[in-house]
This record gives structure tokens, sequence and C-alpha cells, in this order.
């Protein structure tokens, strides 16, 4: 098979249908239920649903059986199923998997851009949910539709498109546990939905980390009092909640002091964050938006490490805390001499790939509840936590075909390594099909800051990506 007649065909697909598509799909809010309680009544998730239904049945791929599927009280799932072509039967399956949900607006957008205003500039579209993960089902058909086209047999591809990943994909066991019988023995996985680490290759994830996290809140008084009168007599809510923090991360370091949160690093990792480290070097660090310093040596911000290595291994194998949300603190402008009753703070564990989710929370909630300082009152109420995943053993004839599938599309060889973000559905699905292997890749490179402002998709590594993945699928047997 001539991987040019392929990249035709996906570029075509991409200039002339999918990137307008996009457009429209980043005008739509479709934000995921934890940040849209009322997802249901503002009907943008059911609308991204049914514009991906509707494109995917008008693309006249033979056989496509396509639904929306809904359970009661849960997000839609959109479900396409395509028979195998060339005499392969039907006895094995490819499974595809991405999302629609979409991360909220996030304040610091450049002028002229924002989350649901797409923008087409230098190549990249700007706007929310595109790249993170608009564009897989859209990719995932078109890769069927190009084999199609070019007459390569291919296996029986079946598709999992949810709505709810971005709050944890709390909706997706009940959707798994429904659609398990039709998705036949999956000898292939293939999730659109993790990054890359430049756009030059074909990127493979290894593995993906674990999250727990809550709500911790701390409270000394019934309301807020006069800080003249009170302070050096009432402890400061926000001083006990820093030193709770310290019992979890050491706030020079920030080194998770918990021992049940570690996991040793499989050699196999090592060696990959190695070659990884080689091929990205300083990139793996300078890819964030630094903030620009008015003195010192620097003339940054600077990371915890700049060894690449060491910092792929920090974002992918070692676990890490961040406190992404605060209640109880008024605006600077707001703030008067009161000290406050509480402090709440949201925080965020990310954990290596084989730390339990649920033990790695209830090891947080032990540690910050224990002898709480000066008797405060002080509660960590559990979020829904989330099991990493590590990829099995990569299959020698699958190892062929990614470098083969890199190499055709961008003149280089597949890379590998490790995401630091978390994807529930892959542990899932790694202890439902034990003897599946996994192409675990995406489109969320350098700078294209997934979740925060200016979040871009680059439109020609995608239509490469597309292409490569096409290839694979081919070579599943």
């Amino acid at each position: 098979m001539d991987l040019s007649d392929l990249r035709k065909f996906t570029d075509r697909k991409w200039d002339e249908e999918i990137v307008p598509r996009l457009v429209e799909y980043v005008r739509v809010p479709a934000k995921s239920p934890a940040f849209d309680a009322n997802w249901r009544a503002h009907g943008h998730l059911d609308a991204v649903v049914r514009a991906a239904r509707d494109w995917g049945a008008a693309q006249g791929i033979a056989g496509l059986r396509l639904e929306i599927v809904e359970i009661d009280g849960r997000t839609p799932c959109l479900f396409f199923d395509v028979p195998a072509t060339g005499g392969l039967g039907d006895a094995c399956s490819v499974l595809f998997y991405g999302h629609l949900d979409k991360q909220p607006e996030m304040t610091g957008w450049r002028e002229g851009m924002g989350p649901w205003t797409p923008v087409i500039e230098n190549g990249r579209l700007y706007g929310r949910g595109a790249a993170d993960d608009g564009y897989a089902a859209y990719a995932a058909l078109t890769a069927i539709a190009a084999l199609d086209a070019a007459q390569a047999p291919r296996p029986r591809c079946v598709g999992l498109i949810e709505t709810c990943e971005e709050s944890g994909s709390p909706d997706l066991p009940a959707y798994l546990e429904r659609l398990a019988p039709r998705l036949g023995e999956v000898r292939l996985v293939v999730g659109l939905d993790s990054g890359c680490g430049d756009y030059d290759r074909l990127w493979v994830t290894t593995s993906l980390r674990g999250l727990a996290g809550g709500e911790l809140s701390v409270e000394v008084l019934t309301e807020g009092v006069h800080s003249g009168a009170a302070s050096g007599v009432v402890p400061s809510s926000f001083r006990i909640a820093r030193q709770l923090l310290d019992r979890i991360d050491d706030p020079l370091t920030g080194e998770v002091r918990l021992p049940s949160l570690h996991a040793p690093i499989p050699a196999e990792r090592l060696e990959q964050a190695k070659a990884a480290g080689a091929i990205l070097g300083d990139q793996v660090w300078r890819q964030f938006p630094w903030a620009g310093c008015s003195h010192g040596p620097a003339a940054h911000a600077m990371p915890t490490t700049t060894d690449p290595v060491e910092a792929i291994l920090n974002r992918t194998w070692r676990p890490a805390l961040s406190v992404i949300g605060a209640a109880g603190l008024p605006s600077v402008e707001a703030a008067g001499n009161v000290l406050r009753p509480k402090t709440s703070l949201k925080l965020s564990m990310r954990l290596p790939p084989t730390v339990d989710g649920q033990r790695a929370t209830q090891a947080m909630k032990r540690v910050l509840e224990a002898l709480p300082p000066y008797g405060a009152q002080v509660r960590f109420e559990a979020e829904q936590a989330a099991t990493g995943w590590n990829a099995p053993e990569t299959a020698p004839w699958l190892q062929a075909a990614l470098d083969a599938a890199s190499r055709d599309a961008f003149g280089a060889e597949a890379g590998w390594i490790g995401e630091g973000g978390t994807i529930p559905f892959m542990n899932m699905l790694g202890t439902r099909f034990p003897q599946a292997q996994f192409l675990i890749t995406g489109v969320l490179g350098p700078q294209s800051n997934a979740h925060g402002p200016n979040e871009f998709l680059h439109i020609d590594f995608a239509k490469r990506l597309t292409a490569a993945v096409a290839a694979v699928v081919a070579r599943v047997r």
C-alpha cells in the first residue's frame, strides 16, 4: 500500500470537510458535565454528538453503522461499527476512542481569540476542544474511509466517542458494559486523546498518570472578624492549610512525601524516557509559557529541572501535587482587613501509572485530617479517583507498523513517551481486553496548551497523523 495515496485522501478530507467542521465545533460551548451542571438543558453535548454522527453518516463508508447511544441520566455516546474488508472477517476488531466534551473557558486568551472563537493562524486552529478531542471522531472515520478508497484490506473497526471524559469519564463504565458484546475481540485500541513530543514524528503514548484529589477545607471561626482584633490570637485558616499541604509534599522541591504515592519506574520506560529526552532536549521544558522576570540571572521562571530525561520522568512516573482552585478568598480589590473564617483548596494529585487511585485518595485523606493544628475543623472531601495506565509490551508487528507509518508520514521513526494526563478509559480497556495492543496517540504537542488559553490544533500534524493511523490499522490481522 502506498501511503501517498492515503495522504492525498486524508489531506483532501481535512481541507475540504474536517477543518470546516471543527471550526463549527469550536463555536459550541460543549463543556463537560463537571463544568456545566445544566448540560442537558443547554443541549451542547447533544449538538456536537449529532454533528459528528451526521457527518460520519454522509461519508459513504460501506456497511457503516453509526448511532447515538444513551443511558438514562448519563451523557450521550457515539458508537460506530464498520465490517472488515478484503476477506479478513470480523473475528477481531480495532477499537477507536475519543471524546467530544470540553474543558471550561479559562482566562488569558490572546486578543481576538477565545474558547468559542475559532481562529486559523499559521496552520493552527485556535479554540477550545478541536485538539482535545473533537478531531478524534472525524480522524478515525477518515482513516477508515482512506483505506477503503485505496482498496486496502482492513479489519473490522468499531468506535466509542464519549462526552464526559473531561469530568473523569464517570459514565463510561456503564457504556462499556452495555457495548462490550458489540466490540468483538479487540486486537488493537487506537486512542486519539493523547499528546506528542513534537510535530516531526508519530508519538506513541506508553503510559498515563492516574489522578487523585478533592477539596481540603480548614475552618477556625463561624464568621470573619476584624484582623486587628483577632490576628495573633486566632490562627489563620490559610496558614493551617499551608501546614497540612506540607504533610503531602516538600514546599521547596515539590517532592511528594507519601511513600504509598510513589512507584518503581520500569526499566523499559526509563530507556524510552532517555530516548525521548535525546530527541526533544530542552523542548521538554521550554514548551511551556514561562513568565518573564525583571531580576535575577534567568530571563524567565525556571522549571524544577532542566534535565530533559528527569523532566520527562517527573511528568510521567512521579507524583505531583497542584492546588487548582480556592474558595473563601476574596478578590484583591474586595479584600478588607478581616481574618477569614475558612479556607478551601481544591487539590489535584497526579499519580504514577501503577498507583491505585482510590488508595492514594484514602492516604491523602488520612494524612490531611489527622491531628488538625489548633483543633481546627479540617475535612478532605475526596473526588472520583482514577488509576493510571501502563501499556503492555508492544508486539513486534505493531512496533514495525508504527515505525514504518511514522517514516512514511513524517520521515522519522516513531517516538515513545509517557504522558502526564489521565484517560480512565485506557485502564478500563486494559482490564477488559488484556490481550489487546494499544496505539495511544494524539495532537497535543508543544504550546498547544490543552485546557488553557490559546489552545490549538496543529492542522498539518493532524493530517499526517490520520494517514499514519490508517497505515497501522491496515497491518492488524
